[in-house]
């Protein structure tokens, strides 16, 4: 029993999880990567021009994704009333049910800010008409207080971005949201490997979406759109106060 006891004690701890060809990418496209702690998943960070972003994959934050997460985040300093939102189609009818369900059978009568704002934005804001993109029509969602403005954003190089995904990370239709929000943009999607080709593909998308967004705000043009806003938070990152 005394060598039982030994071996236990001796027995090394498995190594955290590491992903080696991912920080092999990271480092060729000069992006700054790092574990957080517990192993969790990692985070990298880059630039846009003068403007920072934020990656991160992991334990997903909304109920809709299973497995891992990758989502991303920018400050662009955009009116804070340009809210758009983009998401694949059967997320969208998902959460449609969802939120269906829960303010008819749980007698809800109104939304809470517990709520994601893919949820309350569903409610709030009208559709947007794809019928334009015959590629992306039937693959995606929009909607918005101002539909103009998400046809305006989509038009050529984000409708091309979105194309190419289709072939690649969106493929199979995972969970995806792509929206701007109080002056920023997010992407979250369903990422359960995180391969070099996939994160190329999803930051080249998510950059994309952030230059047509910064020319939609550029020419807005009509001054007397009010938005509605919202007030729940869309964005909590790891505690990575002890990177690895």
């Amino acid at each position: 029993m005394l060598e039982s006891f030994k071996r236990l004690f001796a027995a090394k701890p498995e190594p955290a999880p590491a992903w080696p060809e991912v920080e092999a990418w990271a480092r060729r496209e000069g992006l700054p990567f790092r574990r957080v702690r517990e192993g969790e998943g990692f985070v990298i960070e880059g630039r846009l021009d003068d403007l920072p972003w934020r990656l991160e994959w992991g334990p997903p934050q909304r109920s809709y994704i299973a497995g891992r997460e990758l989502r991303m985040r920018m400050e662009l300093d955009l009116p804070g009333d340009l809210q758009m939102l983009l998401l694949a189609k059967p997320l969208m009818d998902q959460l449609e049910r969802q939120t269906y369900e829960s303010f008819t059978e749980g007698l809800q009568t109104q939304i809470d800010t517990a709520t994601p704002e893919e949820m309350r934005w569903l409610v709030m804001f009208p559709k947007v008409n794809l019928n334009a993109y015959r590629a992306l029509r039937g693959r995606f969602g929009a909607v918005s207080a101002l539909p103009s403005a998400v046809q305006a954003w989509l038009e050529g190089p984000l409708a091309q971005q979105l194309e190419r995904a289709l072939a690649g990370a969106l493929q199979f239709d995972p969970p995806f949201v792509l929206m701007t929000l109080r002056g920023r943009a997010y992407l979250r999607t369903q990422l359960i490997d995180p391969d070099p080709a996939a994160l190329q593909l999803l930051v080249g998308l998510f950059e994309t979406a952030v230059r047509q967004a910064l020319r939609v705000a550029a020419h807005q043009d009509e001054p007397g759109a009010e938005w509605p806003n919202t007030g729940s938070t869309a964005w909590q990152h790891f505690d990575d106060t002890k990177p690895r």
